[in-house]
């Protein structure tokens, strides 16, 4: 096990994490924000096949929300983009220049995936599901709360691990300005 510049072991799930959803969010990203050409019937729609389903299953991804612009899609988009961006800064920081300010980039980027993830799930709730509701309870199930879901665990984890660790080193520091 590494240790980070922190002298703390540096989580391998948590790089783990923030490496392997990096393409997932450079693709859903791509998808967003290339809409319509991305969507069904789109010269580029291709890349995003499976969206064929997803774009039916949340409308928020759908023609609907495209024709009314909709802005919240390609907003939530380029924070999916900047929250990548710190994800693969806190690996850079963690293990390739290590620096004692990863765990604050990568606490600072779960915080902003965990917020930005309670948004969505609210907004859905208070205008009563309005971009979910249709689905019957098993797809709902399978192909929105699973998949958004694990948007709000892993995050969690992360915040609750790496804010452990900021706490561990700012009482060693606290402990050494004492002495």
């Amino acid at each position: 096990m590494t240790k980070s510049a922190t002298g703390v072991p540096a989580v391998w799930w948590i790089t783990a994490w923030f490496v392997a959803s990096a393409p997932v969010i450079f693709w859903d990203a791509g998808y967003c924000l290339m809409r319509p050409r991305s969507m069904r019937g789109g010269d580029l729609h291709w890349i995003w096949k499976p969206y064929s389903l997803y774009q039916d299953v949340d409308l928020v991804y759908g023609v609907k929300a495209l024709e009314e612009n909709n802005g919240f899609t390609s907003a939530q988009s380029a924070m999916n983009l900047i929250e990548t961006f710190l994800n693969l800064y806190y690996v850079y920081l963690t293990h390739v220049s290590p620096s004692p300010y990863a765990p604050v980039v990568g606490i600072s980027s779960a915080v902003m995936t965990l917020s930005k993830t309670v948004l969505y799930w609210l907004v859905e709730y208070y205008c009563n599901y309005c971009a979910v509701g249709h689905n019957n309870v098993v797809d709902l199930i399978t192909l929105w709360i699973i998949p958004n879901g694990i948007w709000l665990i892993v995050p969690t984890l992360v915040i609750i691990r790496l804010g452990k660790d900021i706490a561990r080193s700012l009482s060693v520091a606290a402990s050494a300005k004492s002495k």
